[in-house]
This record gives structure tokens, sequence and C-alpha cells, in this order.
């Protein structure tokens, strides 16, 4: 288990959870990765819990705002770019075709936060370390394993990723005669930017590591939650599956050593 320290300017670093009933979620994903907890009280007397894996802080689980209470809006899953400057990056993505929709906040003395869009959509979380620089793991089971926007204009999102952060590209052409775009930083694929299909909203899909991606997906299936997308028959390395928790919460499993 390889312990992180940091994480560089525009490499996802960190993803949580925001849903109607904290308790139920707790219990769902814990039965998937064996998450432990720690909850902590909220201004407005409720909880939210850091998820941690052999004693490594790798997830939040936090409720819902009211407005999202009142609405019935499904629980989802957030993806975190690391910035070293939130304000700079939240000022130039309302200069490079993108959406600034909150902050620079700051968070106490944990890091400052931000949201912001891509042109064609796509929310995206930006965070400015400081106490918390993100996810403890990485790449590792039940830990933070990759992040894709699917998105209807990806040339214009991967312009808007490289004039923010700096990032090199691959692109990789599929039998459809679309691309699978990757951003990298020195090198390293760090987030891939997929074609979203026809009246499909952009969205980024979350990906956690698991060490046996069919056995946590029939445990999610016995947890109450569906399976969307069903792992291969034959699971390796890189085997994939997508579930739904019982609040509607969509994250991706994806097998890692």
């Amino acid at each position: 288990m390889t312990v992180r320290t940091t994480y560089a300017n525009g490499e996802p670093c960190w993803a949580d959870l925001q849903t109607p009933d904290v308790a139920a979620a707790k219990d769902f994903y814990g039965r998937i990765f064996g998450w432990t907890y720690q909850d902590f009280p909220t201004p407005d007397g409720r909880s939210y819990a850091q998820a941690f894996v052999g004693g490594e802080l790798v997830s939040t689980i936090a409720p819902q705002n009211p407005l999202q209470l009142e609405a019935g809006t499904a629980a989802k899953w957030n993806i975190y770019f690391s910035a070293e400057d939130a304000a700079d990056v939240l000022e130039e993505a309302r200069h490079t075709g993108g959406t600034a929709l909150f902050g620079p906040e700051p968070v106490g003395d944990t890091g400052v936060l931000g949201f912001l869009a891509p042109p064609g959509g796509g929310t995206t979380g930006i965070w400015q370390p400081g106490t918390h620089f993100g996810s403890r793991l990485f790449n590792e089971p039940g830990a933070l394993a990759w992040a894709e926007l699917f998105t209807p204009e990806p040339p214009a999102a991967v312009g808007f990723f490289q004039q923010l952060f700096g990032h090199e590209v691959t692109e990789y052409p599929q039998d459809d005669g679309g691309s699978y775009s990757t951003l990298l930083i020195d090198g390293s694929e760090v987030a891939g930017v997929v074609p979203a299909d026809e009246g499909e909203q952009a969205d980024w899909q979350v990906y956690f590591g698991v060490a046996d991606v069919a056995g946590a997906a029939a445990a999610a299936q016995a947890a109450g939650g569906e399976v969307l997308v069903e792992p291969d028959e034959y699971p390796v390395d890189g085997s994939l599956a997508t579930i739904r928790d019982p609040q509607g919460g969509v994250l991706n499993l994806i097998q890692v050593d």
C-alpha cells in the first residue's frame, strides 16, 4: 500500500459523496470497500463521515444541502482537481469558455474549495490544499482510482483543461470514429474525456479500486444497490463494473492489484 502525501496541480485528488442519507450510505459502501468511519458534526446539527482504508483517509460521505433534499435530488459522487491557487483557476475558467460555479471558499484550515464547469458542462471540484491535500491512497482497493468526463463537447473540454492546468493530451481513436482523450501530467495519464451519447448531459464518472470487481458488484447488489454495468465474465486487472447505491449515487468499480 503506497500512501500519497501530495498531488500535482491539475491532478484528481479527491472524490466525495453527497447523499440524502449518510447513515445508509455508510452501511452500503462499508459492505463494498470495508471502510471504517469517523463522524463529525455539521453546523446545522447533522453529521458527515470520513471514510478510511487501513487507517488512511480516502473519502467523505456528506449530507445534501436543504435545497437538494427538498428537490429530492439523487446522491452524487463529486471529483476534485488539485490546484495551487483555486481563485486563479476559477478566474481563468471564466476566460476560457467555462463557468465558475462556486467559490473560492475557504474551508477552515483544510483548504480552499471551488466548483467550475468546462464548455459543454460537467461540474468539477477544485481543491487548493491546506491541511487536507486529498486521498491518502490512490489506485488502491477502496480508494479513488480514475475519473472520466463524459461531454458533448470533447475538444472544447480538453482545450479548457489544457488552458487551466497545462495538461498534455493523448488521443485514442475509437471504432465508432470518435476519440478517447486522456489528460496527462509529466507523461502520466490522470483523467479521461469521453464523447457523450446523443442527448446525454455532461457528467464525471468516478472510479474506485477494488481487489475483486465481481465480488464487489455482488456485495453492492446484496446491500440493496443496483448493478448498472456487469463486470467482465473473467475479471482481470482493469475489469470494470458500474453500481448505483440505494440513494441514487452512481459509482464505477475498477479492479486493481
